[in-house]
Parts: structure tokens; sequence; C-alpha cells
């Protein structure tokens, strides 16, 4: 099985400054669904969250520096959760992530570095 990483980009601010109770529920109801759907097809969950907002990020420059409040990028699109799922079929993998994109957020999938696949010095 391949290890990929589903990333959810978008204004997670949104999900709590503009839309109602209601709103946010049945959009967490969605996600709830694609978990669903994601073990009834034969997908592995292994890991993920749902990542607070980004007033509490803090970021470190490339290179190295001072620690910052807040994201390091100036945009309105941020990750705001991932999931990690173990799979052997991507394609139905992207199909089952389209039930979380009909929310309005973007979603990237990328497979998982794993350690046989890093190189190595081998003299």
């Amino acid at each position: 099985m391949t290890e990929y990483v589903v990333l959810i980009i978008g204004d997670a601010e949104r999900w709590w400054t503009t839309m109602s109770f209601q709103e946010r529920k049945d959009g967490y109801a969605e996600y709830e669904r694609f978990g669903a759907e994601l073990e009834k097809r034969g997908h592995k969950v292994t890991g993920g969250a749902e990542l607070q907002g980004n007033a509490t990020a803090r970021s470190i420059p490339a290179g190295g520096g001072s620690v910052t409040d807040g994201p390091f990028t100036e945009t309105a699109e941020q990750v705001g959760g991932f999931y990690q799922v173990e799979t052997d079929d991507l394609d139905d993998l992207l199909d089952c992530c389209q039930i979380i994109a009909a929310l309005g957020d973007g979603i990237e999938v990328r497979p998982v570095v794993v350690p046989e696949d890093r190189p190595r010095d081998d003299g």
C-alpha cells in the first residue's frame, strides 16, 4: 500500500467567522461521510487532524531566523487540516476527495516519501 497525505487548503477562518452553526454542522457531517466512505472503499486512514486557525500559527522563515506570529505567507489560502491515508487505489481516493472538495476548499493529495525511497550513501 502507498501512503498519501490529503491536504485541505482554503480559508479555514471562514468556518468560524461567516458560516452559521448549521452550515458548520452540515460541513462536519460531510467530513464524517468522507471518512466513512474511505473505510467502506478499503482505504485506511492512519492519521490526520483539523488545524486551528491561522492566528495560532508560528512561523520560521526559510534559512532560519526569528519566530513570528501567524502564517509566513501572505495568502488567504492555508492548510486547514489533513488526512494520512494508505491505499492501493489513488484514483478511488481522489474520487472520495470530491466529497470534501464540494464544500469549497481545495484538496491536494501527495504520496509520502518512505525511508527506502531516500538517497543513501552506500560507499
